[in-house]
């Protein structure tokens, strides 16, 4: 990186959700500053795709929504004397319907998913981080952890409380030596919000409302992840950093 604060050379990074879009970029990014990264999803072939794109790369294939599977993935993992240096939270779906209208079974799977895989996969990473006095936890919040928007006031309820429970993670872990943060991303273009991206009426009132004009480029989160990652942001512990463009910013 030409920067030592930044250099992650050694670290060994797990990053949930990681097969495609926002994950696999940003274990991408974390790999080009030096970081050993381990894959995560449940699809097994999709994970050895996406890794045989990242040199060195491995997979840890578990459901991050089983806490059961998810402790025992973990301890199997640190106990081949492999430390995991840095967690990242990015596992998450999305559901849209209007509220009155919302289906109670898609509302369970957005808690599961994007809210409970965060204590799972932060609990059982951290406990073996906390032992070593050193770690640094990422999350993957969302510009909806500040603001909502029609049909997905559940997954806005999920992403508001990811803000909270990475407070709640630097709150009890940052005596420990652990560093707990999240990423907000906004609007960016990936599989998850392939349907707005080809909705012409939303990328027009998307680009208006942003103060920089346009979707986000999943490769514009790695920088922010890699800084999180680092020894650069130390002290840094509780923080939402969003990265939308400006959409927070701005009425």
């Amino acid at each position: 990186m030409g920067y030592g604060l930044f250099d992650l050379t050694g670290r060994r990074a797990l990053i949930t959700g990681s097969s495609q879009g926002i994950g696999f970029a940003l274990a991408e990014g974390l790999a080009a500053a030096g970081a050993l990264v381990v894959l995560n999803g449940r699809d097994e072939a999709r994970l050895a795709a996406a890794a045989a794109r990242i040199p060195g790369a491995e997979t840890l294939p578990f459901d991050a929504t089983d806490h059961a599977t998810v402790r025992a993935a973990v301890d199997a993992f640190e106990a081949t004397g492999k430390p995991i240096d840095i967690l990242v939270n990015n596992a998450g779906m999305q559901h849209r319907a209007p509220l009155e209208d919302f289906p109670p079974d898609a509302f369970e799977r957005l808690l599961q998913t994007n809210i409970a895989s965060v204590f799972h996969v932060g609990q059982a990473v951290a406990r073996h981080m906390i032992a070593r006095r050193a770690g640094k936890i990422i999350n993957i919040a969302s510009v909806q952890t500040a603001l909502a928007r029609p049909s997905i006031a559940p997954y806005t309820a999920t992403k508001g409380a990811v803000g909270n429970l990475t407070k709640g993670m630097a709150t009890d872990w940052a005596k420990h030596g652990l560093n707990c943060n999240a990423i907000a991303p906004g609007y960016f273009d990936t599989p998850l919000n392939a349907a707005l991206v080809a909705d012409p009426a939303f990328s027009a009132w998307l680009e208006k409302r942003t103060p920089a004009g346009r979707w986000g480029r999943v490769e514009e989160l790695q920088g922010a992840c890699i800084f999180l990652a680092s020894d650069a942001a130390s002290f840094i512990n509780g923080h939402i950093l969003y990265v939308d463009g400006g959409i927070t910013a701005s009425l």
